[in-house]
């Protein structure tokens, strides 16, 4: 912190949670499913969908940080921001705002792809594979196998950009664990979320995992 910035809360405990959440649960998609632990793999997918519906819905409703109308911006402010004639961003800068949205795109996609999954000897398959025909089935499986690896690509970036940010002296893994970052004086403090979205968030979350369990079981 300098004498032009100030700490303030940025990220709210959300969005702390799914963030680490997810470090933790796609290390463990990959363990359990070249393990063969399928049920626990379905699991483990059913909370990935959890979390993404409820990040989801605080993207809408949630912190001013976490709402994806203060983070995605468009080509001119991404340009602006690599030509470092952009402001500083306290929450997501405008091309780390698209990356997110592109992981978690992936992350809704890969789980709902496994969910109508089944393998060419039928010994196991997704839980809503019998909705569709086996080619769609087959087809499901093959690119939720496929699309892991641009999963993991897409990781492998955003290590690789925490990286060049702490080299330029920029700490971001500290405020995704305390919420605090470093911003303008002249900055507002971001308002945090009603009781009311907290409530719908939780709920929700909670919600879509069980009817999963439920459904999948």
């Amino acid at each position: 912190m300098t004498g032009d910035t100030r700490r303030v809360l940025v990220w709210d405990i959300f969005v702390r949670m799914i963030h680490w959440s997810l470090v933790i649960l796609i290390p463990l998609c990959w363990w359990t499913y070249e393990s063969y632990e399928m049920e626990l793999h379905r699991l483990i997918g059913y909370g990935v969908l959890a979390l993404m519906a409820l990040r989801l819905f605080w993207g809408f409703a949630g912190s001013e940080a976490a709402r994806f109308a203060n983070f995605l911006r468009g080509p001119r402010t991404v340009l602006a921001y690599l030509t470092a004639r952009a402001p500083h961003h306290g929450g997501h800068n405008p091309l780390g705002g698209w990356s997110v949205v592109a992981l978690f795109s992936l992350l809704c996609v890969q789980p709902l792809l496994g969910l109508f999954a089944a393998d060419r000897d039928g010994l196991d398959s997704g839980p809503f594979a019998a909705f569709v025909s086996d080619d769609h089935a087959q087809w499901a499986e093959q690119l939720h196998a496929n699309l892991f690896y641009v999963l993991l690509g897409l990781v492998a970036l955003h290590v690789f950009a925490i990286g060049a940010y702490a080299w330029r002296g920029q700490n971001l893994i500290g405020p995704m664990l305390n919420g605090r970052a470093d911003v303008p004086r002249e900055a507002g403090t971001p308002s945090p979320a009603t009781r009311g979205a907290v409530a719908v968030g939780v709920f929700l979350a909670a919600s879509t995992f069980a009817l999963l369990w439920r459904w999948g079981g």
